[in-house]
């Protein structure tokens, strides 16, 4: 994360707007990827997911420069969490891009208040509503893995790791 004078310490808001950054870049990647494996009946729908997280994707470059950051680049190429190889997997891939990019709008909405918050509690709802939807059901504490029955919250932390453009981790 670069700032202006090189040495200062990036605020709170910066630094999650930067994680969310980050997390709607690897939700990107993901729906493209999953994208080509979701069944014809569900493709819509992953496909107005996709242009949901290159829009909020692109708000968020703005509010870096605003907030006085160079944004965080995409990666190359992202690790999954498992190969996606059918409609089943694709789905299962968009959930947990959705349960994570929500775990970063979590943060945001800590970080920040006004207009912003009520910016990352919109996103977070939205991610949550999606997730809710590719999963069947909804959880508790969207956006709170550590909330969530049995959940292992290291499971659910940060985006798709970034990945070598060979695709390996």
């Amino acid at each position: 994360m670069t700032l202006p004078s090189g040495d200062e310490t990036p605020s709170p808001a910066l630094t999650a707007t930067q994680a969310a950054l980050a997390a709607e870049h690897a939700a990107v990647y993901g729906y493209g990827v999953l994208g080509g494996r979701v069944a014809e009946k569900r493709r819509a729908e992953a496909n107005a997911a996709y242009d949901g997280h290159r829009a909020r994707r692109d708000t968020l470059m703005r509010t870096v420069r605003d907030l006085g950051g160079t944004p965080v680049a995409a990666e190359a190429a992202y690790a999954l969490p498992f190969a996606v190889t059918d409609t089943a997997s694709a789905l299962r891939l968009a959930t947990v891009l959705e349960d994570r990019v929500a775990g970063v709008y979590s943060d945001l909405v800590r970080a920040t208040e006004g207009p912003a918050r009520a910016d990352a509690a919109g996103a977070l709802r939205e991610a949550a509503v999606r997730a809710a939807r590719w999963r069947g059901g909804n959880v508790a504490f969207p956006g709170l893995a550590e909330r969530a029955p049995g959940a292992d919250p290291a499971a659910t932390t940060g985006p798709v790791e970034a990945a070598g453009a060979d695709g390996t981790a």
